[in-house]
């Protein structure tokens, strides 16, 4: 089973991570096999919220609220798993003081959506709107399959 779609990544580094995850085996967002330096910075019975390791540009804040559930799609977690998001959210948004921030969250084949990694996952994003260079953050909702 593919874990990852390299045609997506944006880094050498966060490739070469994704390519040695693939080779092991291991869902970098499945419990029991997240790295032990992504500490979550919360665990509720269904999600982890956790900074992105690869933060896209432009952003402030991006954290990545991810289920235990290993789904593509959101519509697919389990009805416990769904309600608890809300507050899983809200927690989110209340612990980091966002007054403005956007959701991205891909659903279905990695190829098509711009995704990474095959196991369903939130982005909560916020531009670093103070900064004098700032740059609009983008987030990749669709990709063309390429060849490896």
């Amino acid at each position: 089973m593919e874990l990852y779609y390299l045609g997506n990544s944006r880094l050498e580094e966060q490739r070469a991570e994704m390519i040695r995850l693939e080779e092991a085996g291991v869902c970098l967002f499945c419990p029991g096999h997240r790295p032990q330096d992504q500490v979550p910075l919360l665990r509720t019975d269904h999600w982890s919220v956790m900074p992105n390791r690869y933060p896209y540009q432009g952003t402030r804040v991006h954290l990545m609220l991810v289920p235990d559930e290993h789904v593509t799609d959101m519509a697919d977690l389990s009805g416990e798993a769904q309600a608890d998001f809300w507050p899983t959210l809200r927690w989110t948004r209340d612990r980091h003081g966002l007054t403005h921030y956007g959701i991205g969250v891909r659903n279905g084949e990695s190829r098509f959506t711009g995704g990474t990694i095959k196991h369903l996952h939130v982005h909560v994003l916020t531009g670093d709107v103070d900064d004098p260079g700032h740059t609009p953050v983008r987030m990749k909702f669709s990709s063309r399959p390429r060849e490896d």
